[in-house]
C-alpha cells in the first residue's frame, strides 16, 4: 500500500493528514498558533509559527500509523491564500506575514488601480485590485516600511514558505498564485506587464508549477526531521478554496460546491476562462492542469445564523446543553415548523457588508415585512433562507459568465444541516450531495500528491477513485416555484436600499 500526505495551513492552525492511496485517513493532527493584530484592521502570523507545526503534525503522523517511511509516497500542501511572506538573501523571514484578512492597503488599492487601471487589472489577474491580496500587500510594505523593502530576495506565499522549508525550492503553483494579483491568469503565468508597473523585481518570485506537479523534493535534514526518506517529491498543492475543491470533487464542468462557515463561498469548476469584469465574483486557475474556477463570496452566512443564536436563542442553547446535543439541531427544528416564504418575511444577510453580487461594504442586514403575527421562529427561517438567496445570487452571476453548475456539493458547517441543504437544493434546483470524507482541503492536496507520485494519471481520475457521496438532497418539486417567488422579490430589496445604506454609513 502506497501513502501520500495532506498538510492543510489555516489561519487558526495546521493540520496535517496521512491518507493511504484510496483516501483513508490513518492519522491526523492539528496544531493551533496565534493571530496577531497590531492596530485595527491589521492581521499577521508568524511564519515560523507554520513551519514548527508543519513539522511537529507530520513527525506526529508518521508515528501515530506505524507507516514505513518508504511508503509514503509525496506531500502535497494546501493554504490560506493571499499572505505575504518576505525572506532577505540568506532566506531569514523579514517581517511577520501580512495575511488574507488584513485591511490596511486601501491607499495601495487606490495606487494600482491609478497605475494600471481597474480594467487593465481584471484583463490581466480576472479581477479587481483587492486590499486583502498580496500585490497591495506588498506596495504597502514598499511605501511603509522601505528598510524591510530594501532587503527582499524571495516573496513567498504561506504554504510556499512551507515548501520552501521541505524542499529549499523557490515555487509557487497557479490556484495560489492567482490570489497574488501579479498572475496573468489567462496565460498561467507572471504578467511582466504588471510586475514593471508595480516595480516588483521577477526574481523574487518563485517558479510557477501547475497544483499536480512535482516542485521539488525533501532535503537530507528535513527528511531525518520529520522520519521520511530524503527525495520524497513535494507537489504544488493547492490554494485552502482550491484543494477543497480537489477533496469533494468538483474537478469538471458543472460541478460546484457551496460551503456554509462565517462567510458563504460558492465555488465552481471551468474549463474555458471566464471573468466577470464588473469583479463580482473572483476567477482563478483551478488546480486542474489547464482549467479555471470562479468563487462568489457572501460576507454574512454562518455568521447571520450565529447572530442569529447567540441573541435569540438562549432557551435553545440551555436545552441543548442539558440534552448533550447542538443547538443548531435544535433551531433546525424549530425552523421546520415554517413554511417556504417564512410567513412572508425576507432576511437580507449583509451584517458585515457584501461581495458577491453586490461589492458593498455599507450595505446592512435587514428583516422585511416584519409584522405582530411573526414569531422568533420565523426569523430563524428568514435567516437561513436569507442566507441562501444570497448564495443563490453567486449562481445567478455565473450563469450570466455561461458557468453552469448542475451538480453541487455542500461543506462546513451549514452543509450539515438537512433543512440548509434541502433549501440550496430547491433554491439551486438540483441536488445537492455531502462528501463522505470531511478533510476537504487536506485530502485536495493529498490527492495531488498522488497524481505527482504517479498514483493515478490525473486529477479527474485520482477524484473519481476517491471521493465519495454521503448523501444526496434532491429538490422538493412543490417548493422550487414557491422559493422562486420569494427570491426575486429578495432581488428587488438591496436594490431600493442602495442610497439608504450609503447615508447611513455616514451618519
Amino acid at each position: 500500500m502506497s501513502y501520500v500526505i495532506g498538510v492543510d495551513c489555516g489561519t487558526s492552525g495546521t493540520k496535517t493528514v496521512l491518507f493511504d492511496e484510496t483516501g483513508a485517513v490513518i492519522a491526523s493532527k492539528t496544531i493551533e498558533y496565534p493571530m496577531y493584530q497590531p492596530k485595527n484592521g491589521y492581521a499577521e502570523q508568524d511564519p515560523a509559527d507554520w513551519s514548527a507545526a508543519m513539522i511537529n503534525t507530520v513527525k506526529a503522523v508518521m508515528a501515530q500509523s506505524g507507516v514505513k517511511k518508504e511508503d509514503v509516497r509525496g506531500i502535497g500542501i494546501s493554504g490560506q491564500m493571499h499572505g505575504l511572506v518576505l525572506l532577505d538573501k540568506d532566506n531569514n523571514v523579514l517581517r511577520r506575514s501580512i495575511i488574507w484578512c488584513d485591511q490596511r492597503t486601501a491607499a495601495e488599492v487606490d495606487e494600482m488601480n491609478s497605475t494600471v487601471g481597474r480594467e487593465k487589472l481584471v484583463e490581466i489577474t480576472a479581477n479587481p485590485a483587492l486590499t486583502g491580496w498580496t500585490a497591495a500587500k506588498i506596495l504597502w510594505v514598499k511605501n511603509n516600511e522601505p528598510e524591510i523593502y530594501g532587503k527582499i530576495a524571495h516573496i513567498l506565499l504561506p504554504k510556499d514558505y512551507l515548501r520552501f522549508v521541505l524542499t529549499h525550492e523557490y515555487a509557487t503553483e497557479v490556484s495560489d498564485a492567482s490570489g497574488m494579483q501579479l498572475l496573468d491568469v489567462p496565460h498561467r503565468c507572471w504578467s511582466d506587464e504588471l510586475l514593471s508597473a508595480f516595480g516588483i523585481d521577477r526574481s523574487w518570485l518563485g517558479r510557477v508549477y501547475e497544483s499536480c506537479e512535482v516542485t521539488g523534493t525533501l532535503t537530507k535534514a528535513m527528511a531525518e526531521e520529520l522520519g521520511l526518506c530524503e527525495g520524497t517529491i513535494v507537489v504544488g498543492g493547492a490554494g485552502d478554496n482550491a484543494a477543497a475543491a480537489v477533496g469533494t470533487g468538483v474537478v469538471e464542468d458543472g460541478k460546484a460546491f457551496t460551503t456554509i462557515g462565517t462567510s458563504g463561498v460558492v465555488f465552481a469548476h471551468t474549463s474555458s476562462i471566464s471573468i466577470d469584469k464588473a469583479g463580482r465574483v473572483h476567477t482563478c486557475c483551478a488546480a486542474v492542469p489547464g482549467a479555471w474556477h470562479v468563487m462568489g463570496v457572501t460576507q454574512g452566512a454562518g455568521l447571520s445564523l450565529k447572530w442569529f443564536r447567540d441573541n435569540f436563542c438562549m432557551s435553545e442553547k440551555e436545552t441543548a446543553r442539558l440534552m448533550g446535543v447542538d443547538e443548531y439541531c435544535l433551531m433546525d427544528r424549530a425552523a421546520e415548523k415554517v413554511p417556504v416564504g417564512a410567513n412572508r418575511l425576507l432576511y437580507l444577510p449583509y451584517l458585515m457588508g457584501e461581495r458577491t453580487p453586490h461589492l458593498d461594504p455599507d450595505a446592512r442586514g435587514v428583516f422585511f415585512g416584519l409584522s405582530a403575527i411573526h414569531t422568533r421562529r420565523d426569523m430563524l427561517r428568514a435567516v437561513m433562507e436569507g442566507v441562501t438567496y444570497s448564495l443563490r445570487d453567486c449562481v445567478e452571476v455565473f450563469r450570466e459568465m455561461n458557468v453552469n453548475v448542475s451538480d453541487m456539493m455542500a461543506c462546513g458547517g451549514g452543509g450539515s444541516s438537512p433543512l440548509w441543504r434541502s433549501m440550496l437544493a430547491d433554491l439551486y434546483n438540483c441536488d445537492v450531495k455531502t462528501a463522505a470524507s470531511k478533510e476537504g482541503p487536506a485530502l485536495g492536496a493529498a490527492i495531488l500528491a498522488s497524481v505527482g507520485a504517479g498514483l493515478y494519471s490525473s486529477v479527474p481520475e485520482a477524484c473519481g477513485a476517491i471521493v465519495r457521496t454521503d448523501r444526496v438532497q434532491s429538490p422538493n418539486a412543490e417548493n422550487v416555484p414557491e422559493y422562486e417567488r420569494f427570491y426575486q422579490l429578495y432581488r428587488e430589496i438591496y436594490p431600493a436600499l442602495r442610497a439608504q445604506f450609503a447615508k447611513l454609513a455616514t451618519l
